[in-house]
């Protein structure tokens, strides 16, 4: 029995032929999310502008009405809650953003809460209150500044391991590109203005994550490349070294969206801002991984022989071999 190969044995796309109109449109989808961010900005959930959260239990029954609660809540008139099952199944937990003016009136959100109780108590009669808790803004904002700085600081530890691991040059690709999916991530959010909370940032994480390993794939070939054929081009080097993995890129990407699309059609409303993002992040980051991780080698001052041990160095080499050093 023949085995499946959703990619050719021998490939030989030249995608390096098109790599300056990639860096081109790339360089103009970074400037528009960057835009899109500054001017619409991001729908910032319960947990980076503060808000409150109500969790209840359905005494009696074998799960909570999460769907049927969402409708009625949102029908108070303080838009649209975040509700999940919160320990056992008939127990879920209501999270809602504070209402504008909340930090001067404090009053107001404690009229949300009691509005809110008030109609799932009407709705609902074996319903219990198991408590409301508040979340401020301040806190919040803290809270999103503390998420941001994680995203840089992974960015910048991956980038010095891969300067460390091969050189500054794939040091400086890996971060650009990992810029780059951060980039169109946070700008498909502004331009949706789907809700951004820490699972999206959990969900960068991912992605940066993933591109990261797509990435360093590519790179430690392009390495084994230089090593073995000294006098090939450069853009002919790396054209090569990206067929050699694009089986594998190929097969890892397949395989993460048989895992999320179902999740994206059949899921609950509260992951598919999750799964919105790591499915994107999987087109992203492997296309970050061949137009823009390799070819910028090319201009940061890759060369065939930048592998290549001198003459001072190979000789060094053999002399601790022998002994003799």
């Amino acid at each position: 029995m023949r085995l499946l190969k959703l990619v050719p044995d021998h490939t030989n796309i030249h995608f390096l032929r098109w790599r300056v109109p990639f860096f081109i449109i790339s360089g103009l989808l970074i400037a528009t999310s960057w835009i899109l961010v500054a001017t619409q900005g991001l729908n910032l959930g319960v947990d980076f502008v503060g808000g409150q959260m109500i969790r209840v239990t359905f005494v009696g029954e074998a799960e909570a009405p999460v769907a049927a609660m969402r409708h009625q809540i949102a029908q108070v008139g303080y838009g649209d809650p975040i509700i999940q099952r919160f320990g056992k199944p008939n127990e879920a937990s209501i999270r809602m953003k504070l209402p504008e003016g909340s930090d001067k009136q404090p009053d107001l959100a404690n009229t949300m809460s009691e509005r809110i109780t008030a109609a799932l108590k009407r709705d609902y009669p074996n319903i219990r209150i198991d408590g409301v808790d508040s979340v401020s803004g301040k806190v919040s904002s803290e809270l999103f500044t503390t998420g941001l700085l994680s995203l840089l600081a992974a960015m910048v530890a991956i980038s010095i391991y891969i300067w460390v691991r091969f050189e500054w040059q794939f040091g400086a690709g890996a971060l650009f590109a990992l810029f780059h999916d951060v980039s169109l991530t946070m700008g498909f959010f502004a331009l949706t203005q789907l809700e951004f909370d820490l699972n999206i940032v959990a969900a960068i994480l991912t992605i940066i994550g993933y591109s990261l390993n797509d990435t360093i794939v590519v790179y430690d070939r392009i390495r084994e490349n230089l090593k073995k054929f000294r006098k090939m081009p450069l853009p002919e080097l790396l054209d090569l070294s990206v067929n050699e993995t694009l089986a594998r890129t190929v097969m890892t990407s397949l395989t993460l969206l048989i895992a999320l699309v179902p999740l994206i059609l059949l899921g609950p409303a509260s992951l598919f801002g999750l799964t919105s993002a790591i499915t994107l992040g999987i087109f992203v980051g492997t296309y970050s991984s061949i137009y823009m991780a390799a070819p910028i080698l090319i201009w940061l001052g890759v060369k065939s022989n930048s592998f290549v041990p001198s003459d001072e160095a190979t000789a060094r080499e053999e002399r601790i071999a022998r002994g003799e050093a």
